[in-house]
């Protein structure tokens, strides 16, 4: 860099910032030291300048459930979160390491300059165990239980809240919930739909499922049909759950949505094209990504940061 200095009659920190795009030098300055760079074949060595800024310009998203033949990393979440945080943090001038908690243990995220979260775990598990690497971090999940950290989310109490209320008007009198509630954000949705049914003297059953599979929502109708147990409305925690809901229900001799009103949650593009097309509570995923990466930047720069939850919306289709 001394030797480009000398060649173009500019300073080493003029160099230094032609050669990283900085705006701090002028269009004409900057072409003509990269030109000379180029014919000397000097290259940027991006690892040599974070290891003295002790900077890795790297921000480790980690996934934490564990993607199945059942439910994949292409649906909504993470992909669609994972679109928000990859253009925020990519304009930004960041790199994106992307793994899941099976693979969270390596080197490099241990170097990253922070961590997104895309949620919490049963109990905050996830959360208790990422905090151990000392990170800023952002947190997709339960702003309920945010705690110390940052969290971004959705209105899950009011995404239940609204089942209810559309459960109600419909004249349904035995819902049922399915879902794992040890999970911070299920557990709002059980308690914004469990409230709002007690309001109006309905108490609902819950099925819990740790699976969020279309054959765990199957399984958990099928159980019912064998206790003999009556229900006229299901609201699932994730469309998956619904949609084998619905298989079971249809199966099993019922009409959906004539005997039996089924929601889920996620707005999924397979929901919308499933037979019939189902019912949902959609969040805006976008968002959320966006809302994420600019947290975790914030904390890296030392800016304060606060927990955000986003509004939901009750889809209304065929079931």
């Amino acid at each position: 860099m001394a030797d480009l200095a000398r060649l173009s009659g500019v300073s080493k920190i003029t160099v230094s910032r032609a050669l990283g795009d900085s705006p701090l030098v002028n269009a004409q300055t900057r072409d003509r030291i990269q030109s000379i760079a180029r014919e000397h074949g000097y290259k940027l060595n991006v690892n040599a300048r974070n290891l003295r800024l002790r900077r890795s310009h790297t921000v480790a998203v980690i996934v934490e459930m564990k993607p199945t033949a059942q439910r994949g990393m292409f649906d909504p979440y993470p992909l669609a979160l994972l679109g928000g945080i990859s253009q925020e943090l990519t304009a930004a001038g960041y790199s994106v390491l992307l793994t899941t908690r099976q693979g969270a243990t390596v080197a490099a995220v241990q170097a990253a300059d922070g961590l997104i979260l895309l949620g919490q775990g049963a109990n905050q598990e996830a959360v208790r165990r990422f905090d151990r690497l000392g990170l800023p971090m952002a947190v997709w999940g339960a702003t309920s239980v945010a705690g110390s950290h940052v969290t971004i989310g959705s209105d899950n109490r009011g995404g239940g809240a609204r089942v209810a209320e559309h459960f109600f008007a419909l004249g349904r009198r035995q819902p049922i919930f399915i879902g794992n509630p040890s999970h911070p954000e299920i557990f709002d949705r059980l308690n914004g739909f469990v409230d709002t049914l007690a309001a109006r003297g309905i108490k609902p059953l819950l099925l819990k499922r740790d699976e969020f599979t279309p054959e765990s929502g199957a399984e958990a109708v099928q159980a019912l049909h064998a206790r003999g147990v009556a229900f006229d409305a299901i609201f699932a925690c994730n469309d998956l759950l619904a949609m084998g809901a619905i298989r079971a229900a249809v199966e099993l001799g019922k009409s959906v949505p004539r005997d039996v009103s089924v929601v889920g949650y996620d707005d999924m593009p397979a929901g919308a094209t499933f037979l019939p097309a189902l019912s949902t509570v959609r969040q805006d995923w976008q968002l959320g990504g966006t809302l994420l990466a600019r947290k975790v930047l914030g904390l890296i720069g030392h800016e304060d940061a606060e927990s955000e939850s986003l509004p939901v919306e009750l889809v209304i289709r065929g079931t």
